[in-house]
């Protein structure tokens, strides 16, 4: 009897395992691409996500040595003329002599002529400001045509290139560097060709090296 019953109990155990059933196969998921990878293949995209352009290119322009002005003193004609930012920063009007202007937005220039004015020479001033010739820039290194050029409205590092020429061949497309004085203090970037450019930037285009 005993014998039977542990009989019973194994062919039990053994029907129980065989309704165990194992677990599905778990699909392995696929490793993202490395970060080498994806530049090897696409060194411009990797460029422009690694080097972002500089933070403060939506901010407002702002001018230095070389900008030539069109300032408009409404019913002062002998005021109203054309002046060039000079290597000092300033600006010289007839009644008030300097003005400083490297750092200001025209706006704020705007304001600054009419609170002189306002001291002593005319009651209520109304100064309009444009920008009438802007700054050059400069693009060294390798290019077919390397120096200073005049500046042009929504003009790109691409754009700065064509203008002095293009590339050599030895040129390193996807390195750029470009330098910008912000706030008195100069800044050295590396950013992709889609870049804006800024009037008085510095755009160096270095040699590769294979």
């Amino acid at each position: 009897m005993p014998a039977r019953r542990l009989l019973i109990l194994a062919l039990a155990a053994l029907a129980l395992a065989g309704c165990v059933r194992k677990p599905a196969p778990q699909p392995i998921a696929q490793a993202a691409p490395a970060p080498a990878a994806t530049a090897a293949a696409n060194p411009a995209a990797a460029m422009a996500a690694v080097l972002p352009p500089p933070a403060d290119i939506v901010e407002p322009y702002t001018l230095d040595s070389g900008d030539k002005l069109r300032i408009v003193v409404f019913g002062q004609d002998g005021l109203s003329n054309s002046y060039t930012v000079d290597a000092a920063g300033n600006i010289n009007m007839p009644l008030i002599g300097a003005v400083h202007a490297r750092g200001l937005t025209p706006a704020a220039l705007s304001q600054a002529i009419a609170a002189q004015l306002r001291n002593g020479f005319i009651r209520e001033p109304h100064v309009a400001i444009e920008v009438e010739t802007y700054r050059p820039f400069f693009i060294l290194g390798e290019v077919t045509f390397p120096g200073q050029y005049p500046f042009v409205p929504n003009m790109t590092v691409e754009t700065a290139v064509a203008i002095a020429g293009g590339f050599t061949p030895r040129a390193y497309h996807f390195d750029v560097k470009l330098v910008r004085t912000m706030g008195g203090q100069t800044h050295r970037v590396a950013v992709p060709l889609t870049t804006p450019v800024r009037p008085g930037d510095t755009i160096t285009i270095e040699e590769r090296w294979f």
